[in-house]
């Protein structure tokens, strides 16, 4: 199963969301979820990825997976096992993250969110996933 999340770049109530998304993620895991996509900016995937990783402390098949929007830009892989850049080559670069969005959703069977105000990518994200009718788990609820 394949997982991926959509949250806004700052996240408020820290530690509420990171409880509920540690979890979500276990909850997930624990239906076969083995594969978590990740976006690598901002405050929510960054939380994500910390969550995954101490997933798979107990869980070593769960496997991070950072998705590229740019082949030209330098990220730092350490933290993921590895990297997938979906087929944006003809996309305009104002458009990469947007498309790769909707990539991560059109590949996942479950989308986590975190959004609390219906502008920005991560309600535009949010927005999509709905309209793809996947199972999203979504908080604050």
């Amino acid at each position: 199963m394949i997982v991926t999340f959509c949250g806004h770049r700052q996240v408020e109530n820290e530690e509420q969301v990171r409880q509920r998304l540690e979890n979500a993620v276990d909850g997930l895991i624990r239906e076969g979820a083995d594969v978590f996509y990740l976006g690598g900016y901002g405050g929510f995937d960054r939380m994500a990825l910390t969550v995954v990783n101490k997933a798979k402390e107990a869980h070593p098949g769960v496997r991070a997976i950072l998705v590229l929007p740019y082949l030209d830009r330098s990220m730092d892989l350490d933290a993921y096992d590895g990297s997938v850049y979906p087929p944006l080559e003809k996309v305009p670069r104002r458009y990469a993250i947007s498309r790769r969005n909707r990539w991560m959703v059109d590949q996942a069977d479950v989308v986590v969110a975190y959004v609390i105000h219906e502008w920005g990518g991560a309600a535009t994200t949010l927005r999509y996933a709905e309209a793809k009718k996947k199972t999203i788990i979504r908080f604050p609820e």
